[in-house]
């Protein structure tokens, strides 16, 4: 009789993989499992594990998971529903603390896009909320519940009001990617090409300084006030470093592929989304010194956020993803 023993992982978003593992899997002609409804195809097939695909056009929520072949055993995933489209995301969205959720469309190198800014309502409304910040980056809230946003074009950050509005509070960050608050109210913010900055009183000086990235730095702070932060390179693999409060480098001791957007859950365990073709999805550090594991499967993914109520967003360049 087959026999599930597992499924990995227990989330994943469309183009995502998940593996089953057991014993007597049925192989014989098996190119389908449903998930829901759904047929979704095998990419791989042994008596042992079975590796399935996550199609296009399913509906979120926690959706059994049934193989032909063994009725008995059903087991259940959590599929991330579509929560917002049309985006160009290029690094974490951000939660407020009414539970929006605020993404940007980021736009190719000097384009100014119509709206810089969108706020996604609880209901899944996207309404335009800022515009005028050319190549829109990174965002963060700041101490002052404002929301922050980095122009990698203009090496800038620019505070913006409840009405949309904004005005320039740094600048001279060279591609500024990534923003960070600590508990004193000091921003960070990355220049890509190897600087991490802490800006005081308006005031920018050179906190940090790590490997340039091809792509962008990502930045989180943790509740013991340590920054973290991303950059992927060229390398086979990259590692997500560790900058203590007097600015000195470590290293986690596990690599990843290609990390990108990284945020701490309302545990304060860190996730990394890592975006290497083939293994892309979101890796949980249950220990900063050990070796991640998978939590959330999917193809292409870029950022992922934290809201007030425990929900979790996950988003690819132009899409959004929420798990509740």
């Amino acid at each position: 009789m087959p026999t599930i023993t597992s499924v990995q992982p227990l989330r994943a978003v469309e183009g995502g993989r998940i593996t089953i593992l057991g014993s007597g899997l049925p192989i014989d002609n098996i190119s389908t499992v449903l998930i829901g409804d759904t047929a979704a195809r095998v990419a791989f097939a042994s008596a042992q594990r079975l590796v399935v695909a996550v199609p296009d056009d399913l509906e979120g929520g926690r959706l059994p998971m049934k193989i032909p072949g063994a009725p008995l055993e059903t087991m259940y995933v959590s599929v991330g529903a579509r929560w917002a489209t049309g985006l160009h995301q290029v690094d974490n969205p951000v939660f407020d603390d009414e539970g929006n959720l605020f993404v940007t469309y980021s736009g190719s190198r000097g384009q100014e896009a119509p709206v810089s800014v969108f706020r996604v309502t609880r209901a899944g409304a996207r309404e335009p909320f800022a515009s005028g910040i050319v190549n829109a980056t990174s965002l963060a809230f700041g101490p002052d519940r404002r929301l922050y946003v980095s122009s990698r074009f203009e090496g800038a950050v620019y505070r913006v009001n409840a009405d949309g509005s904004h005005a320039q509070v740094a600048s001279d960050l060279g591609v500024a990617c990534g923003i960070a608050f600590d508990a004193e109210g000091s921003m960070y913010v990355g220049d890509r090409s190897g600087t991490v900055f802490r800006i005081r009183d308006g005031r920018a000086a050179p906190f940090a300084t790590i490997p340039a990235s091809v792509a962008a730095f990502h930045l989180a702070m943790s509740r013991t006030q340590e920054l973290f932060v991303t950059g992927p390179t060229l390398n086979a693999y990259d590692y997500v470093y560790r900058i203590d409060r007097q600015g000195e480098v470590h290293q986690l001791p596990s690599p990843l592929g290609r990390p990108q957007g990284l945020a701490f859950d309302p545990d304060g365990t860190l996730h990394v989304v890592d975006a290497l073709a083939g293994g892309s999805g979101v890796y949980r550090f249950a220990s900063l010194d050990g070796k991640p594991e998978l939590a959330v499967s999917g193809a292409g993914l870029v950022g992922i956020a934290f809201g007030p109520r425990g929900e979790m967003v996950v988003t690819s360049n132009e899409t959004a993803y929420r798990f509740d």
